[in-house]
C-alpha cells in the first residue's frame, strides 16, 4: 500500500514539473496558478523572476467568507466561487497594468472549476 501511494505522489510531482518547466511568470506577464483541495480553491499571480506573489485569493480567505462552499457539495456553488475568484484576480491585474498572464493549471485537468476560473478571468479582459 505504501509503495502505490509513493508512486502516485511521484507521478503527481512529475505532472506538475512537466508543466512548470514550460510555464514561467515575469513581472510583465505573471503566472496565474490554480490549486484546489476537496473543499477550497486558491489562485495566485506569481512573478517567478523576482520570486514574489503579487496577489493570492482563495475561498478560505477572509474576503470570501460569503463563498461558503465548505459544506456545499454542489458543483454550481463551487463554479460560482471559481468565477468570482477569477474576476477578482483579473481586476487586480488590471489595476497594476497587467493585461496578459501565463496560466498554470498545475496537475489539474482543464475542466470544471479550473475552467470556470480561467473563463471568468478571460471575460474580465485578462489574456492568456
Amino acid at each position: 500500500m505504501e509503495n502505490s501511494q509513493k508512486q502516485r505522489n511521484k507521478a503527481r510531482k512529475a505532472r506538475v514539473m512537466r508543466i512548470r518547466k514550460k510555464v514561467r511568470g515575469t513581472a510583465e506577464r505573471p503566472r496565474l496558478t490554480v490549486t484546489k483541495s476537496n473543499k477550497h480553491l486558491y489562485a495566485q499571480l506569481i512573478d517567478d523572476v523576482n520570486g514574489v506573489t503579487l496577489k493570492g485569493v482563495g475561498t478560505l480567505s477572509e474576503a470570501h467568507k460569503t463563498l461558503d462552499i465548505k459544506g456545499d457539495d454542489s458543483s454550481s456553488a463551487r463554479i460560482k466561487a471559481a468565477k468570482q475568484l477569477g474576476t477578482e484576480l483579473a481586476e487586480f491585474a488590471k489595476s497594476i497594468n497587467i493585461d496578459t498572464v501565463v496560466f498554470d493549471r498545475g496537475r489539474w485537468k482543464y475542466h470544471g472549476i479550473i475552467k470556470a476560473l480561467a473563463d471568468s478571468a478571460r471575460e474580465a479582459s485578462l489574456k492568456f
